[in-house]
């Protein structure tokens, strides 16, 4: 509580809330286990295929399932209960992985099939993301919903931080099994916090219609929300060139000077440290602008952080790229995400959150396949001199959508039902 009475709003007042911090708790261990697989996966790709083609399509595949399923995720997820939809999900995903780990240990995995687990395991992403997205706001009051974004996104960065820096250090030490069986042992970390959760019951909502009239409202109210799709146009021009260097990180490390599987790790795990830091800073960094201009800043700074990796192989060098490609990532992805959070209704959130996900993990998908294939026929240093320039041209071009603007429309007096046009103009 803040002096005046008034409920904080601080950058951890969210963890007043017992809900919140249970899952948030629960979530960063799971995320641990999850960019450790990340690393290993990325990692064991360059050892059965180091081709820049076939490595980059480890994050494609991460990433494509989002864009088939996230809508129909989204759907299912405004339709029938949530918690036991992520409860189900995480138990199916333990198996998936748990069994890829044993083919890792027994040296039997193969680039095809580490890119069919890779599927299935984005797929189950894909059906959990809308859900996960779409309870944090009966986990916090309004008030509270900027920081809980915040804070979601800055321990998805702490495990960041964590899970590759300790998976390098397995791989080196223990062996390429090692990550992904502490991802497969992470998950009964997360299905514990599920089953321990005990939301507050919601009103039945009017009975839906079939799956795909109500995934056809979903993209009309995007299309007919401007703030959404400011939101989504935005999102589109950046993440689309900021996944060069994601995808091609393994391949930067690879060929860095001394580079190895450490390295890789180092790296992904300074991005998750700047973002951390960003997350901390990002309260006081809002007093001083607001969304459009934090996303403009951090375009800039991924520019920088893409022609840094360009232009040098010097592990410092790349050590400062990544600590201010991860500084950059938070500011922008954070903006975006509160940004969509505020344009939704509760009735349509987790179809319109689907959406905003689709943009970005279909970018992400895209981006990996382009960038790959630029690296494959150019080389590594002219796709991230390509993707720094689509990010600065990508910026010019979207000035004109402004992101934030749901903040000033009144969603409350539409909860009910599926108004798309008319609710949608500012107070």
């Amino acid at each position: 509580m803040s002096s005046s009475g008034e409920p904080s709003s601080g950058a951890f007042s969210p963890f007043g809330h017992a809900a919140f911090a249970l899952l948030w708790t629960a979530t960063l261990i799971t995320n641990i286990g999850t960019w450790m697989h990340e690393v290993g996966a990325g990692w064991l790709m360059t050892t059965l295929d180091p081709n820049p083609a076939v490595v980059t399509l480890v994050q494609a595949s991460t990433t494509l399932p989002v864009v088939l399923f996230a809508l129909l995720a989204g759907t299912l997820a405004d339709r029938f209960d949530k918690r036991r939809m992520l409860i189900v999900i995480n138990m199916v995903l333990s198996a998936v992985v748990f069994a890829l780990a044993v083919l890792v240990w027994q040296e039997r995995m193969t680039p095809v099939l580490l890119i069919l687990f890779t599927l299935a395991i984005g797929t189950g992403a894909a059906f959990m993301a809308p859900a996960w997205q779409a309870i944090v706001p009966s986990l916090v009051p309004r008030e509270n919903l900027k920081p809980a974004i915040a804070l979601n996104s800055m321990g998805i960065n702490i495990s960041r931080a964590i899970g590759p820096a300790l998976a390098g250090v397995l791989i080196a030490s223990v062996g390429l099994a090692a990550p992904f069986a502490l991802n497969a042992a992470s998950y009964i970390v997360i299905l514990a916090a599920l089953l321990l959760w005990r939301p507050t019951k919601v009103p039945a909502r009017r009975k839906p219609g079939s799956l795909l009239s109500e995934m056809g409202t979903g993209l009309r109210h995007v299309r007919h929300n401007p703030a959404m799709l400011a939101t989504a146009i935005r999102a589109l021009a950046f993440f689309l060139f900021a996944s060069a260097y994601w995808s091609l990180l393994p391949l930067i490390a690879r060929n860095a000077e001394g580079g190895g599987s450490e390295l890789y790790g180092v790296l992904m795990a300074l991005i998750g440290t700047g973002a951390v830091v960003g997350a901390l800073l990002l309260p006081q960094l809002s007093r001083w602008f607001n969304a459009d201009a934090t996303v403009h800043l951090g375009t800039l700074g991924t520019v920088a952080a893409l022609l840094t990796m360009a232009i040098s192989s010097a592990p410092l060098a790349l050590m400062a790229a990544a600590f201010m490609g991860g500084l950059s990532w938070i500011a922008v992805l954070t903006s975006l995400n509160v940004s969509a959070q505020t344009a939704l209704p509760d009735w349509v959130r987790a179809r319109g959150l689907a959406v905003f996900l689709m943009v970005f993990f279909g970018s992400m998908s895209l981006g990996s396949v382009v960038w790959g294939q630029i690296a494959t026929f150019s080389s590594i240093k002219i796709a991230l001199v390509v993707a720094a320039l689509g990010l600065l041209l990508g910026m010019l071009a979207t000035r004109r959508f402004a992101i934030g603007k749901g903040e000033e429309m009144d969603l409350d007096r539409h909860s009910g039902g599926p108004v798309v046009r008319h609710y949608l103009k500012p107070k």
